[in-house]
């Protein structure tokens, strides 16, 4: 599939900040946001990576280090911002990593793919004049819930668990930063977006060996490429849509040409994203700027 996929605007003029831009899907945003004209700022953990990552992208960009487990990290990235912010894409995330902890105690896969780009979002979303995109994943199905009492698993955690919960919660917080948006008539659009099975270096941090060793074939026999993947993330940044809206690939094998996405009935359910959100608030000590 094509990049030509997408009808993309002209974003010469307008600044877009990615997630994780370093490697996979971010680098691949960056590269296709920046080729249209926008000045992309890479937003990384490891800015020498970030750094030969910007080299490869013809266009404007910067790099700004952004360490997504660490609140402080997040408070330094959002106090140093100056300007307007056309695109936030809260990309970046983890993947069926062994159990562990943010700096701030978090569940690591909840701290980092949620509540790191919820304080992020709330600490930039004054300088947000276009849309936040934020990355969710096919795999939020695999949870019917947001476990409330227990948001890190403890005596419960397994990879995937913790990963469904993330990629539940990245759902549930567009959901309810949409309904905020409206409620105060803001222009801003809150959307997400999956690239439905995409070979990324994603699928290969979880330390067992024999995992990684069936994903990397898997990646190798039936995933589209990453920047195929990031078709959806582009679509729901640029095309015209509505707010909470979520794209995916429409293909029968979570691949294919980029358009609207189905969610699960949890992902949908406005109460839980209320809760959420304000779960949220309280660990991250962030709350909604508008």
């Amino acid at each position: 599939m094509s990049r030509t996929s997408v009808n993309l605007p002209d974003l010469s003029g307008r600044t877009a900040v990615v997630t994780g831009a370093n490697s996979g899907l971010g680098l691949e945003t960056a590269r296709i946001l920046a080729g249209r004209g926008a000045r992309v700022v890479l937003a990384v953990r490891d800015t020498a990576k970030g750094e030969r990552a910007a080299a490869e992208i013809p266009g404007a960009t910067e790099v700004r280090r952004l360490d997504l487990a660490d609140l402080a990290s997040v408070r330094a990235f959002a106090a140093g911002w100056k300007g307007d912010l056309a695109l936030l894409i809260n990309n970046a995330g983890l993947m069926a990593i062994p159990e562990s902890r943010t700096v701030d105690g978090f569940e690591t896969q909840f701290g980092v793919n949620h509540l790191g780009h919820f304080a992020l979002t709330n600490l930039l979303l004054e300088h947000v004049t276009g849309r936040v995109v934020t990355v969710s994943s096919g795999l939020h199905r695999s949870v019917n819930r947001i476990d409330f009492d227990n948001p890190d698993l403890e005596g419960r955690y397994t990879p995937y668990r913790a990963y469904g919960q993330s990629k539940l919660a990245n759902l549930l917080f567009t959901l309810e930063l949409q309904r905020r948006l409206d409620e105060v008539g803001s222009p801003v659009l809150a959307t997400a977006a999956h690239p439905g099975y995409a070979a990324t270096n994603l699928q290969s941090r979880s330390e067992n060996r024999l995992h990684d060793a069936v994903l990397r074939i898997g990646n190798r026999i039936f995933a589209q490429s990453a920047s195929s993947g990031v078709l959806p993330t582009v679509y729901a940044a640029t095309q015209d849509v509505p707010g909470a809206f979520f794209a995916g690939p429409t293909g029968l094998f979570v691949n294919g040409a980029p358009g609207p996405a189905s969610r699960s009935r949890a992902a949908l359910d406005t109460e839980a994203a209320r809760r959420l959100w304000d779960l949220s608030e309280e660990r991250t000590g962030t709350t909604f700027p508008l």
